[in-house]
């Protein structure tokens, strides 16, 4: 759907710059200046083309349906295992009476439900969704859930201890740790919560029951498992870009795991960066590692099987 801009259009005062939408001539935002403007413009165009991947996905795995009796899509999408950060206020706060005193209480929400995230598929991108009541099963079975950073180290709370807590409410899956601040790793977790440098949290689990909406665009988990999971304090979950230098190896690694949408998506996303352009009379195989910064190298190892 093409937009343009016309400085005093639409609804826009005589200074600024209109995004107006063609088809119909409805103003899309006003702006001080032209750069502002296109920016918006840019924005609106790539939502377009990631509602068009998001459709055209959804239409290849409804052919699927109806090609093979749904038979390649009963399964959950992207295999059962989750580790999904949400925002979560983490706060901390030291208990002062009670069977928990003189720990530090971290209290947070590892998971928000019926709120959509991003997923992708063999077939490309689709939105997930952890319905309210998919913990219940799981929490009335007393789970064994460990409460880590960053889903790694030395277990700081855990639920067979009675130092991690978990229940379900309105909002989602709700935490609180009691940690020990003997130890240095929790002092350090506690003043990076109270210095707001971890605000989130995330969770690892298992998909036991969840289905497709009817155009197949969302994927509803009706119910989870955490045990042998755990709820984790995390760094990266607003930015996972965060130290990605440092884990180069483990992310190009990971990229041979990922689901063939995932990876087509971030070949895609490379290939929108100005800064990652193919270099002059590259080939594949071996020698394009020479090369450098350039999406050749990742269009080799992404395309290899015939995406």
């Amino acid at each position: 759907m093409p937009w343009h801009i016309e400085q005093g259009g639409g609804t826009c005062g005589p200074d600024e710059y209109a995004v107006i939408k063609d088809s119909d001539g409805s103003t899309e935002g006003c702006h001080p200046t032209k750069e502002e403007a296109e920016e918006q413009m840019a924005a609106l165009y790539a939502n377009e083309t990631a509602q068009a991947s998001l459709a055209d996905a959804a239409g290849r795995r409804a052919e699927a349906a109806r090609s093979h009796g749904g038979e390649q899509l009963r399964g959950v999408p992207s295999g059962a295992a989750r580790l999904q950060p949400f925002k979560a206020e983490l706060r901390a706060s030291l208990v002062e009476e009670g069977e928990h005193q003189g720990l530090h209480q971290l209290d947070g929400y590892a998971s928000v439900t019926d709120r959509p995230y991003e997923m992708w598929d063999f077939f490309g991108p689709y939105t997930e969704v952890v319905e309210a009541g998919a913990f219940d099963a799981t929490l009335a079975a007393n789970p064994d859930v460990a409460f880590l950073v960053n889903h790694r180290g030395v277990t700081m709370a855990r639920t067979t201890a009675k130092t991690l807590e978990l229940e379900a409410d309105g909002l989602g899956l709700h935490a609180r740790a009691f940690v020990n601040p003997k130890r240095t790793d929790v002092r350090d977790l506690v003043v990076a919560v109270d210095d707001k440098h971890i605000t989130e949290m995330s969770f690892a689990f298992l998909i036991e029951d969840g289905g497709w909406n009817e155009d197949w665009t969302e994927y509803r988990i009706k119910q989870v498992n955490l045990d042998r999971g755990d709820v984790s304090a995390v760094n990266y979950g607003a930015n996972p870009y965060t130290s990605i230098g440092a884990r180069a190896n483990e992310v190009l690694a990971d990229l041979d795991r990922l689901p063939l949408g995932a990876q087509r998506a971030a070949l895609q996303r490379l290939q929108r960066r100005p800064d990652l352009t193919p270099p002059a009379g590259s080939q594949t195989g071996r020698e394009i590692v020479k090369v450098g910064r350039s999406t050749s190298l990742v269009e080799h190892l992404l395309l290899a099987e015939d995406l």
